[in-house]
C-alpha cells in the first residue's frame, strides 16, 4: 500500500493530516480506511457535494450512499469533537470540519465561491492550525492540484489504486517472440494436439496462458505459429486460426483473441487496444458462436454521465433513453449480421435472440444487483471503470459464467480516471498468472485503411 507520506516528515512519528476532496469518495468510498495511522479530514463542503451525488442508480450514486452509511457507522451517534472519532484498529482518526475561509493574504486570489474553493480553504486552515504535522489535500482533479500548487498548499493524487508506468507498459507486451527448430514446431503445429514441454521453450516456466510467437530458426520466411501456455497441463498448446459466427481473424492478435473468448476454460478475459482493432466484435462473435452454452448473452457498457445528470434527463421512453449507451454495441451486431443474409439461420436466431433477451444490450447501471449465473458477459468501455467497479462486476460471476472486459486505457472520457487507476489496467495487472484470465493488447486497426490511417497520422 502507497504510502501518503512527505519525505521531510516522515521520521517525526506524528500522525499526517490528508483533507479528502469529493472525487476522492466518489471514486473509492473506502477510502478512508487506506490512510493507515493517519488522520483525515472532511470539509463540509465534500458532504454538500455528496449530497447532489446520492441519489440514483450509477456508480457515483452507489458510492456516495456507502461513504455517508460508512461515516454514521463509525460515528455511531457520537459527535466528532475537536480531534475527530477513530476509524477502525490500526487506523487514525476522522473529522467532519465546518468550511473555513482562505488566509486574509490569499482571499484576493479565490474570488468565486465553489465548493472547489472552500475545500481548499479548509485544507489551508487544517495546515495552519497542525504546523508541526504534515498535511495534505488529496484530490483526483488535477485543476484543483494546480490551484493549490499555486497557494502553497501540499496537495496529491490518491495514490492507493494508482498503478506505476512500467506495469502499464508490460500489459503490452504480452506476446513473447522466439525462434524454435523447424523439428521442434512441426510437432506444435503437426503433431498430436498434446503440445510442447514448456522446457523446449524456456528455463523458466511461464506464466499461464503466456502467449507465444513461434518462427523457424532454418526459415526466416515461413509464416508463424502461435502457442499458449496450458497451465494445468504443463504445456505449450497450438493457438489455432478459428472462425466464430462468420468473423474471421484479420491478423494475428485478433486471432489469440478470439481464441481466448472461445476457450471455456478461460473465464476471464480482457482485450485492451485502440478504436478499430476489433475487440467488441470478436468477444460478440465469440459469444454467439458458444450460446448454446450460456443462459444469456449480456453486453454492457457504463453510462458516462454528462453534467451528473442522470439518464433520466434525456428525452423518450426507456428505449429511446438507452439508445446513445448501446449503439456501439448494436453497430457490432450489425457487422455480424450483414455475414449472413436477412433470411438465413444465423441472422434469425440473432433476432429471436434479442426479442427474447437471451441476448441482452443493455447500460452497466441496470445490471448492478444482478448475480450472474451461466452467462456469456461482455463489458465494453471498460476503462471508464474504477477498480472498485471491476471488481464488483467480476464478484458477480456464478458458475459458468465467463466475463470478456475490453476498452482502451488511453480513451478515458471519467475526468477522475486515467490510464494508471482506470479498472481495466488494474484487471489486466493484478489477474496477471492467473490460470483464469488471459489479457490481449491488440495493435492494429482494422476497421477500415482510413481508419487506421487517422489514428497513426492526427
Amino acid at each position: 500500500m502507497p504510502q501518503y507520506a512527505n519525505s521531510r516528515h516522515s521520521g517525526t512519528g506524528k500522525p499526517k493530516f490528508f483533507v479528502l476532496d469529493t472525487n476522492i469518495i466518489l471514486h473509492d468510498y473506502k477510502a478512508i480506511r487506506k490512510f493507515q495511522n493517519n488522520n483525515l479530514v472532511i470539509p463540509m463542503a465534500v458532504l454538500e457535494e455528496l449530497d447532489k451525488f446520492k441519489k440514483g442508480n450509477d456508480a457515483l450514486a452507489y458510492n456516495a450512499r456507502g461513504f455517508v452509511r460508512d461515516i454514521d457507522r463509525i460515528s455511531d451517534g457520537k459527535m466528532f469533537g475537536r480531534d475527530g472519532i477513530p476509524i477502525g484498529k490500526g487506523l487514525g482518526l476522522i473529522k467532519i470540519e465546518p468550511n473555513h475561509p482562505f488566509p486574509e493574504e490569499l482571499r484576493d486570489l479565490f474570488i468565486d465561491d465553489i465548493q472547489d474553493h472552500r475545500i481548499l480553504a479548509t485544507a489551508m486552515w487544517v495546515r495552519d492550525t497542525h504546523p508541526d504535522s504534515f498535511t495534505a489535500l488529496v484530490t483526483k482533479d488535477i485543476n484543483l492540484r494546480m490551484k493549490a500548487r499555486a497557494a502553497g498548499m501540499e496537495v496529491q493524487d490518491y495514490l492507493t489504486d494508482k498503478l506505476e508506468e512500467e506495469k502499464i507498459e508490460n500489459t503490452q507486451k504480452e506476446v513473447i517472440d522466439l525462434a524454435l527448430p523447424g523439428a521442434t514446431l512441426q510437432k506444435l503445429a503437426y503433431g498430436s494436439g498434446e503440445g510442447l514441454d514448456w522446457r523446449a521453450v524456456s528455463s523458466n516456466e511461464p506464466k499461464p496462458n503466456r502467449i507465444f510467437n513461434f518462427s523457424w530458426k532454418e526459415d526466416s520466411g515461413a509464416e508463424r505459429i502461435q502457442g499458449r501456455y496450458d497451465a494445468e497441463r504443463k504445456k505449450i498448446v497450438l493457438v489455432k486460426s478459428r472462425t466464430a459466427y462468420g468473423i474471421r481473424p484479420r491478423n494475428v492478435e485478433q486471432k489469440i483473441a478470439l481464441d481466448a473468448c472461445l476457450n471455456p476454460a478461460i473465464p476471464l478475459v480482457s482485450l485492451t487496444g485502440g478504436a478499430g482493432t476489433g475487440k467488441t466484435l470478436i468477444a460478440l462473435a465469440a459469444a454467439l458462436e458458444q450460446e448454446k452454452d450460456y443462459d444469456q448473452i449480456i453486453l454492457s457498457r457504463p453510462t458516462v454521465i454528462l453534467g451528473n445528470q442522470d439518464i433520466g434527463f434525456l428525452p423518450g421512453d426507456q428505449k429511446s433513453k438507452m439508445s446513445p449507451y448501446v449503439q456501439p454495441l448494436m453497430d457490432n451486431l450489425n457487422v455480424i449480421r450483414q455475414q449472413f443474409s436477412p433470411s438465413s439461420r444465423q441472422a434469425l436466431k440473432i433476432d429471436a435472440m434479442l426479442k427474447e433477451e437471451k441476448l441482452l444490450i443493455s447500460p452497466l447501471a441496470y445490471i448492478r444487483g444482478r448475480s450472474l449465473g451461466k452467462v456469456f458477459f461482455i463489458v465494453d468501455e471498460a476503462q471508464n471503470l474504477t477498480p472498485h467497479e471491476v471488481k464488483t462486476i467480476i464478484t458477480r460471476a456464478g458458475e459458468g459464467t465467463k466475463m470478456v472486459f475490453t476498452g482502451d486505457i488511453f480513451q478515458i472520457d471519467q475526468p477522475y480516471l486515467d490510464q494508471w487507476s482506470n479498472g481495466l489496467s488494474h484487471l489486466g495487472e493484478k489477474m496477471d498468472g492467473q490460470k483464469v484470465f488471459e489479457h490481449i493488447f491488440l495493435r492494429k486497426g482494422e476497421r477500415s485503411e482510413l481508419s487506421e490511417l487517422a489514428a497513426k497520422l492526427l
